[in-house]
């Protein structure tokens, strides 16, 4: 009985402990930047580089942000942390016989960056989903856009818009304009096989359309606007 009882209350810990701990690691990272994420790790053993360099979200030229919403999450500004509609589209296209693919929001893919290793399975998916719920509710948009846009992967060792504008405009991340930013955000499903540097013609029209939804997404953009 008394091992029993042992056993129990070990559990309880360890339950405790994965249920509690990445609450904690929330809610430092609300004010203090995350040093690395999995993905940096597991690059790095792979071999390649990292290159990255914390940058303040008001450091950032405004295109930056704007570009990453049009590209990534249109409606970054008002869900919740999920986009139901996507991810509803997702779950009938798997159930039909398709590949089993994100529909992330930019605060699931944050998310995912700073505690969960690269993958789709189904375990992950689900962590990503609780992650998520808590990120929304103890982080502002604006925090969520700054830690994404510090610790996305913008070619092979490069973390973070300040690295990737000094790697491929030789620029602060300030400076970037509205065209450097669009392609910066296009590149970001791919970013170890696409440059935003030498863009292929695909990437230039992703860039372009880029451009020109922000003008259509307009005051959806409120959320991440200079203050």
């Amino acid at each position: 009985m008394k091992l029993r009882s042992r056993l129990r209350r070990l559990l309880l810990w360890i339950v405790a402990i994965l249920v509690l701990g990445p609450l904690a690691l929330i809610a430092v990272y609300a004010v203090v930047p995350p040093l690395l994420t999995p993905l940096m790790v597991t690059r790095f053993i792979d071999g390649a580089g990292l290159e990255k360099t914390w940058t303040p979200l008001r450091a950032v030229s405004a295109h930056v942000p704007k570009a990453v919403i049009a590209s990534e999450d249109n409606l970054f500004c008002s869900h919740s942390g999920f986009d139901w509609s996507s991810l509803q589209a997702a779950v009938v296209d798997y159930a039909e016989g398709g590949r089993l693919r994100g529909a992330s929001t930019i605060s699931m893919q944050t998310a995912k960056n700073v505690f969960l290793w690269p993958g789709r399975d189904f375990v992950r998916k689900g962590l990503e989903a609780y992650l998520t719920f808590w990120i929304e509710r103890m982080w502002s948009k604006r925090r969520i856009m700054e830690v994404y846009l510090n610790i996305a992967e913008w070619g092979d060792g490069i973390y973070g818009v300040g690295a990737a504008s000094r790697a491929y405009f030789g620029k602060s991340a300030a400076a970037l304009t509205e065209r450097e930013a669009a392609l910066l955000a296009a590149v970001l499903p791919n970013p170890r096989e696409w440059s935003p540097k030498r863009p292929t013609p695909f990437i230039d029209e992703r860039a372009r359309i880029i451009v020109s939804r922000i003008d259509q997404l307009g005051p959806m953009l409120a959320c991440v606007a200079k203050r």
